[in-house]
């Protein structure tokens, strides 16, 4: 089921970066060229490091699709190709041990969201500003500005993000709660909260 769900935002992300050119045009086809190129570099490094842990599952890779997925999605329209495998490389290894450092302190986040879209969307906000080439000039090609302005937008969206989530959360948490039963959690909340059985055992 993950595969297939993992299968199916690949192929939606080729809408959703593509298609952000608005025309069927050269910067569209760069854009589903390097969201898939990146895609295939982070599932490849996720494999490779988890490797060295110990042992590759088809789940880790997947994972690293989308962590890959997830990073390129800012430089869809701006690096080509060869930037996009080191984008989704950097990817697939950085979501990797930020989810490790996660199960590590113990944080309890089930989708592993701040790990891979978290972690993979900052570093894929910064890479723009360092690899761009089409449309504008990264770091690479002597353009500092871009890459400050990238940095400054990250990490004002990512505070912004965090602050008003913590507020968000706190509401929530003091009105009706933020978590469930742990027998909830177990039987499922498809069954708990809402009387349906989502899938046949």
């Amino acid at each position: 089921m993950t595969l297939l769900g993992g299968a199916l935002l690949w192929f939606g992300w080729f809408g959703f970066n593509a298609g952000s050119a608005l025309q069927a045009n050269e910067i569209a086809l760069n854009a589903f060229l390097v969201t898939n190129t990146s895609a295939a570099s982070g599932a490849l490094a996720w494999m490779f490091v988890s490797w060295l842990k110990g042992r590759p599952g088809s789940l880790g890779m997947i994972s690293g699709a989308i962590a890959g997925l997830v990073a390129i999605t800012p430089a869809a329209g701006y690096v080509d190709v060869l930037s996009s495998i080191v984008i989704g490389s950097i990817a697939g290894i950085g979501c990797y041990f930020a989810m490790l450092l996660r199960t590590k302190l113990g944080i309890d986040e089930s989708l592993d969201a701040w790990a891979i879209h978290g972690i993979g969307g900052l570093w894929g906000s910064i890479a723009t500003g360092i690899f761009a080439r089409i449309n504008s000039e990264g770091l690479i090609l002597g353009n500092y500005s871009q890459l400050y302005a990238q940095i400054i937008g990250a990490f004002s969206g990512a505070i912004y993000a965090f602050v008003v989530t913590f507020i968000l959360a706190k509401l929530i948490s003091a009105l009706i709660g933020l978590r469930v039963e742990e027998t909830e959690e177990y039987v499922g909340l498809n069954i708990a909260q809402h009387g349906e059985i989502a899938y046949s055992r």
